[in-house]
């Protein structure tokens, strides 16, 4: 979830493995490895984070995305299944 809203939604093995929306993405990337040899490519979002009681236009995580497009300032995402009850809402995907 972001500022309340769903982001992505699947099986813990599938989300663990398999990511799709870029906030998904850097949250999993902060989850710390209990092997001190291995490394994770952190990913440390940019941007101002909106206020949950103002939130942006279109897509909520739009204001942070690296992946922003125009549509994503405009249009809230659609939630879709991506296969196998993988859910996501982004326009990326």
């Amino acid at each position: 979830m972001y500022l309340g809203t769903m982001v992505e939604l699947a099986g813990k093995k599938e989300l663990y493995s398999n990511p799709l929306h870029p906030y998904t993405k850097a949250l999993m990337s902060a989850v710390p490895i209990p092997d001190p040899t291995l490394k994770r490519n952190r990913i440390i979002l940019q941007g101002d984070i909106p206020s949950p009681a103002n939130p942006p236009k279109g897509c909520k995580f739009h204001t942070r995305c690296p992946y922003k497009m125009d549509i994503c300032s405009e249009k809230d995402p659609e939630y879709r299944d991506v296969g196998g009850g993988h859910f996501v809402a982004c326009h990326l995907i």
